[in-house]
């Protein structure tokens, strides 16, 4: 779990599972260039992952510009000299509302910022450490790419899509030393969800679908992508690490899970 020596691009590292993950990384070793669309929060991670003695780079870049994400990846082969590991974490949700209320602008803006954005980095790293013969991808999707998502659908397609998109290029950059892997989180606690498990009654709602009964914390989808993105998974590769505390193992269904936790039945 040891990162000494490599180099990281993250993106969306200002805040939430990234600036998790940036920090986790920058402890394990790792110089980290950070990439986020605020300059001032990005600054202030640089900061905390620069007490571990590690290199860093801030990169203010809007997502969903491709000139932007170009220009922000060459400066970041630039400053570090090459690049081992992106973690494409960078996404947005937009609009919510049922399928049939969501308009053409909402479709847009996720596919530009979680689909679009993602495979131009993919695609910039994968020439860059394919002609090198060694990498490693750890993309950011949800478990909303695993099961049906109501509200949400635009956001559950796209995450489907990296899900994909992660078997596919895993397969492809095998023989190029290149592995490719993603993480899909529950409910994670951070600012962006902080309506839901900031509020009693919604967070208590949510969780009993969780066997867990908790929400994760950033640091915990930090620890599965610090596991990915270094040699300690040498022959990982096309996986989908699910950390939701047994949420998609679940059926949601009333049930049996409550009714042992309640003492309600006995088992043999």
């Amino acid at each position: 779990m040891d990162l000494t020596g490599k180099s990281a691009l993250i993106t969306g590292a200002s805040r939430g599972i990234g600036r998790a993950i940036a920090l986790r990384f920058a402890q394990a070793g790792a110089d980290v260039a950070l990439l986020a669309r605020g300059a001032s929060a990005l600054e202030d991670v640089a900061a905390l992952a620069g007490k571990h003695g590690v290199r860093t780079l801030t990169l203010p870049c809007d997502a969903s510009s491709v000139s932007a994400i170009d220009a922000a990846f060459a400066r970041a082969v630039d400053g570090f000299g090459h690049l081992d590991i992106l973690v494409n974490n960078a996404g947005s949700v937009g609009g919510a509302g049922p399928f049939l209320d969501l308009t053409d602008e909402d479709w847009q803006h996720v596919l530009a910022v979680d689909l679009t954005a993602v495979a131009r980095f993919l695609r910039l790293f994968g020439r860059h450490a394919t002609a090198r013969g060694s990498g490693s991808v750890v993309n950011v999707s949800s478990v909303a790419g695993e099961r049906g998502c109501p509200m949400l659908s635009h956001y559950g397609a796209v995450k489907a899509a990296v899900n994909s998109l992660t078997r596919t290029l895993a397969a492809e950059w095998a023989a190029s030393g290149v592995r490719v892997n993603a993480i899909q989180p529950g409910w994670v606690a951070t600012d962006l969800t902080a309506s839901f498990h900031g509020d009693r009654q919604a967070s208590e709602a949510l969780m009993r679908a969780v066997p867990a009964r908790r929400w994760a914390t950033p640091e915990e989808i930090g620890d599965g992508a610090l596991y990915l993105a270094g040699d300690a998974a040498s022959m990982v590769t096309g996986t989908i690490l699910t950390i939701d505390g047994g949420m998609t193992a679940y059926n949601g269904g009333p049930a049996l899970i409550d009714l042992l936790a309640l003492g309600r039945i006995d088992m043999p």
